[in-house]
Formats: C-alpha cells, structure tokens, sequence
C-alpha cells in the first residue's frame, strides 16, 4: 500500500516536462490574438444567431402541430371528412415534414467550424501557454505578489482588472507541478482551494485539489501538513486509494521523522553539557568583528525592479545636476540644446529628455513589427547570436535602407555622444510582453570571450544607448546590480553609459538587467555603439581605469 504514494495521478507529467516557451509572445503580437478572438466571437454568434432563428422556426411548427393535432384527434372522422383537412394531411406528410427535416439537419455550424479551423494555425500552442505561466510565477517572485493580489487582478497601474476563477488558479499550480516547481504548486493550489472554500463554483474538485496540494507540500518535506491535507482529503472521500495509501505512508515517515528530531535533540543536549563542563573559551572566529554578507545578485536585482535597496546616499544625489546640452558646440544643438540629466556617478548614467518625438517612436514601432523575432544574445563561446532563457523579448533590427529616419536617429545619436556611428551595431528594437525580462548581463566581451565580436570585426561594445519609447505602468525599469541604480522607463527620453574604460578595459560596474514588466507595455531600442572609429573621438587612457 505505502509504494501507491509515488504513483501520482499526474505522474507522467514529470515524464514530459513542458520546456520554457520559445514563443516569447510580445504584447504587440498578442494584440493580433485579441483581434483574433473577437473575429471568433463574432462568427460564434453568427452561429448562434442561425441556430436561434432556425430553432424558433422548429417551435413556431411545432405549437401549429400541436394546436392542429389536438383539434382533429377529438374527432379524427370528422376532421378528415373535409376535403381540404384531407389534402393538407396529405400534403404536410409528403412535404412539409420531410421540409422540417431538412431544416433540423441543416449544419449551420460549418461556417464557424471552418473559420475555426482556419484561425487555430495562428492560436498559442501548449509551450506558449507555459511561458505565459511562467511569466505570471515569474512576476508574483520578483515583485513579492501573494495569490490572492494576483487572483483579484488587485495589481498596480492596472486599468482592465480582470479576475481568476478557480480553473485559473489550478491549471497555474498544475503547470507549476509539472515543471516539479511545488512551491508554486503549493501557492497556487492553496489559492483555488480557499476560493472553492469561499463558495466559487467550479469544475474543478476540492479532492482533486487536495491530492495535488497534499503531494506538493510532502515533496517540500512538510510531512504533518500532508498528512493533515491527507486526511481532510479522505473526510470528503473516504474510498479514496491513493490517499488511503498515503495516509498510512505519511504517518510512518513522520513517526520516523519525529525519532529522529528527538534522538537529535538528545544529542545537542548531551554536546552542549560537554561545552559548558569544558568552559571552552570563545574561539578567535567569534572575537573577529561580524561583517555584513553582500547581498546576492538575484536578491539585489529583484529588491531593484520593486524599487527598493537604490544605493544612493543624499550626498552623492546633490552632485547630481541636469543642464542644456551642446556637446562642446555641436552645430545640431546650439540653437535648441539637448536636455540633459544625471541618472547615477558611478558609472555615470545620462538621460537625455525628449530626444525622440512621438512621430519618430510610431515609425520605428511600424517599421520594427513585421521584423519581430524571439530576442538573441552573443554566445561567447562561438561569437554567434542565439537565444537565451534569461532574455525574453521580441527584437528586430533597422537601418537607413528600411527609412531614411533612421539615419537621422542615427546621426542625433553621434551629435551627442561624440562617437562613430558607422562602425554601431544597427538599431535594435525591442517589445517586452507579460513579464517580459533581460537578466543581469554586460553589454561589452569580457577577457575570457575574446570572439565575442570577431565576425563584427568592430572591436568591443565601448557604449550603450537606450531609447525608452513607452512608459510602462509598472515594472521595467532597468537597473544594475552591483551598484544599485535603478532608471525608469519614461517615454521620448534616452539614457547613455560607456561599457569601456578609455583604456579599453571592461567597467564591470556597468552589469545591467531588464526587470520583468508587470504590467503595461514597454519598448525600447538601442544602439550598441563599439571601439572602432573611436580613437581620436574617444582617446586611449594611460592606466587600466581611466
């Protein structure tokens, strides 16, 4: 009995694991779906429409029948004994029924079934809904979201709320099962059995509930809250066999598990005598000074994008300063100059306001959409684009030859920074969907990736430049770890920060991330701008850091 526990009614999704989608559904993309969805709607009631119409034509016959029949079967002889009753009976038999069943038979649903058929080559498949999920798991980690937030759409800058019904909740935690993430299978089964609780009507079973639940919580090692699961499980189906199995095998491992908690206990007991009967003196680890542990990157990106742990103390704000920008007097902005503003010292971060106009950002959007594809990054390894889990975008690349605006963006770029355009990587353009992130990652090829660029034949990446091109209601902003910026995205602006010191040495301050988009829409493009054409533009240091 106790071996049914590990045949689990969903065990063959351990199986086959469902891999991160490559799909990566920008929110430009999934527009078109909705457009798809309302065409299918509008064809489904179209559908419903014939339907009603040809059931009300049914009924209309059917009540004349009814009322007919019922007059002539008082007095059948009667009825009959007049001619045109005689004809009409004749005539309904031959015709008028073999026309009602042709009526009842007519499929009006093909039209619909056809259209279906041809709108499904376009729909998301099992791996798209996955990454979808995942995205959701992803944003409830990183902005610390508890179910319940994220069930009652109670999300900020959120202007269409929308709930999640109990099917919601389950095909969450089970898509979480079946990536053996049970933890959030925990979290999520949690969140549709309290709505059963609550009375919500489902499909979904509080049993079937409960026996993910109670798995989920046993494989986290919480043995008693299992068993507790287990049991509530059998209370509402006592004929239950796999929990019947697991009941007995839980309360074995936690008899054994509670020995154990207690032969250790007696232990420490014991050692703890032997210390103080030694009187042992404090060790010379415990005189030295305590020290805080630096926070790791994971924590510190996450804390980043919800706007908390921004290393930046007052005084090094006031050094901070915003100004008109000509770039020692560049002709293009001595008239009207660039607006210009400190985001952060070191390394120094600028952002240039209103730098793109709204005309500007529309053309790029038009020209880039028809381009999207999964976003790439360079493998340093093989100096060749691929992608990555950890960058989930949808990118697309422009130059002069898609729109002469292009160069003029282009041109306003090296106006600004001083720097060679020709030898940049083209313009990149990207659209971050549902939880659409770039994790921590350097722009420039470190020392150990000394063919990241070779088939560029460019030299390194010395600069960065990013264009926001929407605001984003919450989420999205990018930051750097290892000194705690954080910049916000804000449409029309630009920020702009060398990867490179002078000397040609990588700034590894400079590691950055895309944090996820919680909620909104966020594009951005950038240029890539690299060391070649830079030397008399950008002079050579004389030590490793200037």
């Amino acid at each position: 009995m106790l071996s049914l526990l590990f045949w689990h009614p969903f065990h063959d999704f351990n199986n086959r694991l469902i891999h991160n989608s490559m799909y990566s559904l920008s929110l430009c993309q999934m527009t078109d779906l909705l457009y798809t969805e309302k065409d299918l709607v509008t064809s489904l009631k179209n559908y419903i429409m014939v339907e009603e119409m040809k059931l009300k034509q049914v009924k209309q016959w059917a009540e004349k029948m009814d009322t007919l029949s019922a007059t002539a079967t008082q007095d059948p002889e009667g009825f009959l004994g007049h001619p045109v009753n005689a004809f009409k009976l004749m005539k309904r038999l031959n015709t008028e029924w073999g026309n009602l069943e042709n009526l009842v038979l007519k499929d009006s649903a093909e039209g619909f079934i056809s259209n279906l058929t041809l709108q499904r080559q376009h729909f998301p498949t099992d791996e798209d809904q996955t990454g979808a999920a995942k995205a959701l798991l992803r944003l409830q980690d990183t902005y610390r979201l508890d179910t319940n937030t994220i069930s009652t759409g109670d999300l900020p800058g959120v202007t269409h709320k929308s709930l999640m019904t109990v099917e919601d909740c389950f095909e969450l935690g089970k898509i979480a099962y079946s990536e053996v993430d049970y933890y959030h299978t925990e979290l999520w089964m949690e969140q549709a059995l309290k709505q059963l609780e609550e009375g919500e009507e489902s499909t979904v079973d509080k049993v079937t509930v409960l026996d993910y639940l109670s798995y989920a919580i046993y494989q986290q090692g919480d043995l008693g809250r299992a068993l507790e699961l287990t049991k509530k499980l059998l209370r509402i189906d006592p004929d239950h066999q796999r929990a019947n199995g697991n009941l007995k095998y839980f309360e074995f491992q936690l008899i054994k598990q509670r020995k154990a908690q207690a032969d250790e206990a007696k232990k420490a007991q014991v050692e703890d005598k032997d210390k103080k009967r030694r009187k042992r003196q404090p060790s010379d680890a415990s005189k030295k000074k305590a020290f805080k542990e630096p926070v790791p990157e994971r924590k510190m990106y996450e804390m980043l994008c919800r706007g908390e742990g921004v290393k930046m103390t007052n005084r090094r704000q006031s050094r901070l300063f915003c100004r008109y920008y000509t770039n020692n007097g560049n002709p293009s902005y001595l008239l009207s100059p660039a607006k210009q503003e400190d985001e952060w010292d070191r390394p120094y971060i600028v952002r240039y306001h209103d730098i793109i106009s709204h005309s500007e950002i529309e053309k790029i959007k038009e020209l880039a959409l028809p381009k999207l594809k999964r976003a790439t990054v360079h493998d340093p390894l093989t100096g060749k684009l691929t992608t990555a889990l950890y960058r989930v975008s949808k990118s697309a690349w422009l130059t002069g030859y898609d729109h002469p605006m292009i160069d003029q963006i282009n041109q306003r770029i090296e106006d600004l920074t001083g720097l060679e355009m020709d030898t940049a990587e083209e313009l990149q353009v990207a659209n971050y969907g549902v939880g659409g992130q770039y994790e921590p990652h350097f722009d420039f090829g470190r020392k150990d990736e000394p063919d990241a660029f070779k088939e560029l034949g460019t030299g390194n990446r010395v600069a960065t430049w990013l264009f926001y091109m929407s605001d984003v209601a919450a989420g999205g902003a990018t930051v750097f770890p290892d000194v705690g910026a954080a910049v916000w995205p804000k449409k029309g602006t630009a920020v702009f920060w060398y990867n490179l010191f002078p000397s040609g040495e990588g700034d590894y301050s400079t590691r950055h991330a895309a944090c996820p988009v919680l909620v909104g829409n966020k594009w951005v493009s950038n240029k890539w701008i690299h060391e070649r054409g830079q030397e008399f533009r950008r002079p050579c240091g004389l030590t490793e850091i200037a």
